[in-house]
């Protein structure tokens, strides 16, 4: 399983950026979708989940209402779409799989079990 990430960047506050995870040779029904960010000196987090291509999500509360988690299945891509962001959005975002396990998954489990697969990352900077 391989997963590419792509999209983050350098952005002003309030501004948007919209990360792209590309899987190679895989379905997305196939699999549990999350998004994990690692800033600088703290720990990794869970940011989104999605269960397959169109089942539940689930987000951080730092980021509801503000980010959302999208999927098109024909290109093998999840995105997440980061809106309105702020300076302690600034992380190392990681997009990262397990096997599907229900369409309720996230909503009920969020980001409990650690995913099997991981991309490299992609640097997404926040500037005040």
């Amino acid at each position: 399983v391989q997963l590419v990430e792509s999209g983050g960047g350098l952005v002003q506050a309030g501004g948007s950026l919209r990360l792209s995870c590309t899987a190679s040779e895989f379905t997305l029904d196939d699999y549990v979708i999350f998004w994990f960010r690692q800033a600088p000196g703290k720990e990794r987090e869970g940011v989104s989940c999605l269960s397959g291509s169109a089942g539940s999500t689930a987000y951080a509360d730092s980021v509801k209402g503000r980010f959302t988690i999208s999927s098109d299945n024909a290109k093998h891509t999840v995105y997440l779409h980061l809106n309105s962001l702020k300076p302690e959005d600034t992380a190392v975002y990681y997009c990262a799989v397990r096997p599907y396990a229900g369409y309720y998954y996230c909503s009920h489990y969020g980001f409990t079990d650690p995913p099997d697969y991981w991309g490299q990352g992609t640097q997404v900077t926040v500037s005040s």
